[in-house]
C-alpha cells in the first residue's frame, strides 16, 4: 500500500518493493520515508508559493542567503553539504532574520569545534526554529552530522514558515 502511494505520487523507489518493507530492510524503508518527507515539504512549499513547479533546492538554498544577506547576517551555505552547516550558526541567523530577537545569542557556545557543542547549538536552533512555528522534523544529529537530505528539510521548513509570514 505505501509503495503504490508512493508510485502514484511519482516518489522516486528503485528497488524499493513492498517485501522490502515488510521484511524491515531498513535502507529502503528509510528511502521511502525520507521520500514522504520531502514529498510533504515539497508540497507545503508549492503550496505557499506562486506557479505550479515544484520548488528546486537552489531555489531554497538561494531563498535561505538572499534572507540572510537582507537582515545584514554574514552567515550563508553553499550548499546542503555545506560543512559549516554542523555549527547550527546559519540556521539559527536564519531563524532570527525570520522573527527578529527570537535568538538568545547568549545561550550558544561560539565557534564550537567539538561534537557536543555543535549538537548544544543544533539542539536550540531546532527548539527554535520549532518555537517560531516551522514543522521541523529533522534532529540535532542530522545538522551535526550534515546529512544533506535532512539540512534541506530543516532550511525548506523554515523557508515555507518565511513565506507564511510575508
Amino acid at each position: 500500500m505505501p509503495l503504490r502511494m508512493a508510485k502514484k505520487l511519482k516518489y522516486s523507489l528503485i528497488g524499493v518493493a513492498g517485501n522490502d518493507i515488510h521484511d524491515q530492510n531498513k535502507t529502503l524503508t528509510l528511502a521511502l520515508v525520507w521520500q514522504l518527507m520531502r514529498g510533504y515539504t515539497t508540497k507545503v512549499l508549492t503550496e505557499l508559493t506562486p506557479g505550479d513547479n515544484a520548488i528546486r533546492d537552489n531555489e531554497i538554498r538561494d531563498w535561505v542567503n538572499e534572507t540572510l544577506a537582507s537582515k545584514g547576517k554574514t552567515t550563508k551555505i553553499s550548499s546542503f553539504k555545506d560543512s559549516s552547516i554542523s555549527t547550527s550558526a546559519a540556521i539559527i541567523d536564519l531563524i532570527d532574520a525570520l522573527v527578529p530577537s527570537s535568538i538568545d545569542y547568549s545561550v550558544l557556545i561560539t565557534d564550537p569545534q567539538e561534537y557536543e557543542e555543535k549538537l548544544q547549538n543544533a539542539k536550540y536552533a531546532l527548539a527554535m526554529g520549532r518555537k517560531i512555528g516551522a514543522r521541523i522534523y529533522a534532529t540535532p544529529e542530522h545538522v551535526v552530522n550534515v546529512e544533506s537530505k535532512m539540512v534541506l528539510t530543516v532550511f525548506a521548513c523554515l523557508m515555507g514558515r518565511g513565506i507564511e509570514r510575508t
